[in-house]
This record gives structure tokens, sequence and C-alpha cells, in this order.
């Protein structure tokens, strides 16, 4: 869930927009303008789209502020955060770690709905200072917004918590299984597959009330319930992998004879003779017989290709220095963590400053597969 619009940064975390984000936008917008006008003929249509386009921005501020807690509580138990992201189904704080204990999951998971309830209890709280009584419809805009955000993050705070594998209430039923049971895998299965029985609720309860004329409403429930679906069963078959993985060393899986090129070759020869050629997209830049860095067909297609004949594998490169590298008796599971983390391919494993050998995502694969096939 990659950023495509930079927002800025909030305690050194990036905040940005995935493109999905402008749809729930939209339909937020259109939706709460509905129901101011609904609510208030009175008001006259530009204040109602005006109130509308006011609280639709303070409702996707408060879903950063719950994503903050996340990634707050995750720095402070030492796990790095990527970015926020919003998009079409609310927010996510990349964690590039798991937590290392129960304590830590059951803090990061249940930091959100905590802070997503005491920022509706605080808006609730404010409109009842400022006049509105609950058994009466806000009158003025001010207290529209407030009684709205207030309620909504409520209902924010308990959707959260429904215990299903990725939501947050699913994290904190992982942690307390955790915690019980001492076995972090186990508790993420079960996570997990609770996160498949809701998801699987939430597609058949959505579909069930579209067909009986709820439309819209119906699909975006059985939308969400098809998201946590797609999310939980991740989560299971990432448990799985690394329980195929256990035990093995990046030496056990790294390729040794991996393919050299020339550093002073041109990419145009290096595109002929070598990629086209072999098929092999990955190769080991040489200077006189020593490594000096990755080539691959993302650092050619940066080059224009009228400039390939003038330019030389070395110009493009990327030097050893720079790449992410792991040892040979690194675990095969924290590689992959990786390669994940530095969104890459392939990572360099060195040893004592030497090239010892190029683990690929290609080369995991077909260990697992072959595992598969062995019931292993």
């Amino acid at each position: 869930m990659e950023s495509h619009i930079k927002l800025g940064r909030i305690f050194g975390i990036p905040i940005g927009l995935h493109y999905s984000w402008g749809l729930i936008a939209l339909l937020i917008t259109l939706s709460l303008a509905a129901h101011f006008q609904a609510l208030h003929p009175e008001w006259g249509g530009p204040t109602a789209w005006v109130t509308a386009v006011v609280t639709g921005f303070l409702f996707f501020a408060a879903i950063i502020v719950h994503e903050l807690a996340h990634a707050v509580v995750a720095k402070m138990r030492g796990l790095p955060v990527r970015s926020i992201t919003l998009f079409a189904l609310g927010g996510v704080a990349q964690i590039e770690k798991e937590s290392a204990d129960a304590s830590g999951e059951f803090w990061m998971g249940i930091a959100g709905p905590i802070t997503s309830a005491a920022v509706g209890l605080l808006c609730l709280g404010l409109a009842l200072a400022f006049g509105w009584t609950m058994a009466t419809e806000p009158g003025t805009p001010p207290l529209s917004m407030l009684v709205w955000l207030g309620y909504i993050n409520v209902g924010l705070a308990l959707f959260n918590m429904i215990p299903g594998f990725p939501m947050d209430g699913g994290r904190v039923l992982r942690a307390i299984v955790w915690k019980v049971t001492g076995d972090g895998d186990k508790a993420t299965r079960i996570a997990a597959l609770t996160g498949q029985v809701i998801a699987f609720t939430f597609i058949v309860i959505g579909l069930i009330s579209f067909f009986r004329g709820a439309g819209f409403n119906g699909l975006w429930t059985a939308f969400i319930g098809w998201f946590l679906l797609t999310a939980s069963r991740s989560a299971y078959l990432q448990v799985e992998t690394a329980e195929r993985l256990r035990g093995i060393r990046v030496a056990e899986v790294m390729t040794r004879d991996f393919p050299v090129v020339e550093g002073r070759s041109s990419l145009q020869t290096f595109v002929d003779d070598y990629l086209l050629a072999t098929g092999r997209r990955c190769f080991v830049a040489i200077d006189s017989g020593r490594a000096t860095g990755l080539i691959t067909p993302h650092e050619v297609k940066k080059v224009d290709r009228a400039r390939w004949s003038s330019t030389t594998v070395s110009d493009v490169m990327v030097p050893l220095a720079s790449l992410s590298t792991v040892r040979p008796d690194t675990p095969v599971t924290e590689a992959l963590e990786l390669l994940g983390r530095a969104d890459v391919n392939q990572v360099a494993v060195m040893a004592d400053g030497t090239l010892e050998g190029i683990l690929s995502r290609d080369r995991v694969l077909q260990l697992l597969v072959t595992r598969a096939e062995l019931d292993m």
C-alpha cells in the first residue's frame, strides 16, 4: 500500500495518499452533503457543502491520528515505521517488523482504537459544552460537525476492535492468544482464521443486503469483507511460509555461480548479449575481476535507448556499497523481510567484504515449491 501523493511528515513518519483514497473522499463528501441537507434544509446548499468538505477533512485527519497512535507505539518499541497511507478503506501504518513479544503486539493493536474513542468522546464532549443536547439535532454547522465526528470516531473504534486479523481487534486477539500459549505463530494462525470467518460473514451479509435493496451499502460491506479475507489469508500464508523456511540459512539458497558482466561494457552490449541472450535479469558488474555492483533491467530502463551505446554498465549499476546485503548465515526469513522492505528482487550476500552470492526471490520460491511438494 504505497503512497502516490506525499503530504509531509509527522514525527518523522511520511504521510501520503494512495490513489484509491480519492474514491472514498468523494463518496464521504457526497454522503455528508446529502446528510446535512436532509437534516437542515434551512441551511441552503453552499452551507451544507462547505460543512461536508470540512467535516470530511477532519475525519481523515482523525484517521491519520489513529494510525499515528499505532506508529508511535511501534517506534517506542524500536520497530521502524515506513509510512502512513490513506486509502479507500481508511488508513494503514506500514510497520516494517513484527513485534517481538505479545505485550508489544497488544499495545500496538489497541492504541488506534483507544485514540479514536478518545477523539470521538472529545468531540461529543465539546458539542455538549457548546449547548448540544443528545435529545435534539445539532442546529449549527460547527455542532453538526462535532456530533458527526464524535459518533463516527467512536464507531470507528468499535469497528476496529472486531477480532478479525489484520484489523486492530484481530491483533489484540493475536496478542492475547500469544500471551496464553507462548506461541506467536499459533496465535497468528488462530487470529487469521478468525479473520477469515469474519470476512466471509461480511461478504455474505453484504451480498444479502444488496439483493434485498441496500444497493451500494451492501456492495461496500461485501468489498470490506473481501479485503479482510485477502489480508487474513496473506497473514496465514506468511506464517506457513516462515514455518517452511525455519532453520534455513541464506548460504543454502543463494546462487554462487552468479552471471557477471564487465563494467566497461556498453548498455547496448549488455542488453543484446546478456539480458536478451540468457533471459537472466540480475548480473554482477566486475572491474579487473573484482565485483563492483549489480545491474538489472530496472537500471537499464532509466537510460534513454539512444544513449545505450555510449553508456557503460558501470555508469548505471548499483554499487555494492549502496546495496542491501545479508550474510551467508542470515536466516532466509530475515532476508525475505529485507527484500520486502527494500522492494527489490535480489540481495547481495557478503562476508568479510567479499561477494559470496546472490539471493533472489525466485530461488526462495523454488525452495518453497519443492518443500511443499515433499510436504516438508
